[in-house]
């Protein structure tokens, strides 16, 4: 999961260095689109939501209690959303920890509430028509297509996907790999998550662009 650093208020850059890609516990991603202080408000919630299950129950929340537990926050969130100041639209990625064969699986949500099974790729936000797009494209014809791609392909592209985006998106942004500044991209596996580091987006970059 992957995502860029700009937040917006109305046609203003607030911050270029913001952080959308949230991990939630040790299994699951939210990626925020929208309004950064209602979405990160959802984000900490949920994370004292499952860390309280798991203390409680012995046991982690399952995937479907974690799906349905976001889906319940846009929901509450309706009067914001109808007010048009609130709106969050945001990506859940997460993984069935009690089944050895299980694969990440992503949600995409809508501002009300209703969630969508993702099949090899999705995107949110006012970037995403141009991201969308491409995916599709390479999907359909690319070689290898973006599931197919090892590690650092995969880096690769997911950085200059958001630069293109944000070349006809201007709440997109803070992605300059000539300034040392890469995407956000956390890997979800059912070892857990883990981030890939500056050194690592910079290594991968110069070998792709030499």
């Amino acid at each position: 999961m992957a995502g860029d650093h700009r937040a917006t208020a109305g046609n203003a850059i607030f911050s270029d260095k913001t952080e959308k890609i949230l991990e939630l516990d040790a299994h699951s991603l939210m990626a925020i689109a929208g309004s950064p202080a209602v979405a990160f408000e959802m984000a900490r919630t949920l994370q004292t939501t499952f860390e309280f299950y798991r203390r409680s129950q012995l046991q982690s929340m399952s995937l479907a209690a974690k799906i349905r537990a976001l889906s319940k926050l846009l929901r509450d969130n309706l009067p914001a959303t109808l007010q048009g100041f609130g709106i969050v639209a945001p990506l859940f990625a997460g993984i069935e920890t009690d089944d050895p064969n299980a694969r990440p699986i992503i949600h995409f949500y809508d501002p009300l509430g209703a969630q969508f099974e993702a099949t090899n790729f999705a995107s949110s936000g006012s970037g995403s028509p141009t991201i969308r797009s491409i995916l599709h494209f390479l999907e359909k014809w690319g070689d290898p297509r973006p599931q197919d791609m090892g590690l650092e392909e995969a880096v690769v592209l997911a950085n200059r996907l958001l630069m293109t985006a944000a070349e006809f998106d201007a709440a997109t942004g803070g992605v300059h790999p000539d300034r040392r500044l890469y995407s956000t991209l956390k890997l979800l596996t059912r070892d857990g998550i883990r981030t890939i580091s500056v050194e690592e987006h910079e290594s991968y970059w110069q070998k792709a662009e030499a």
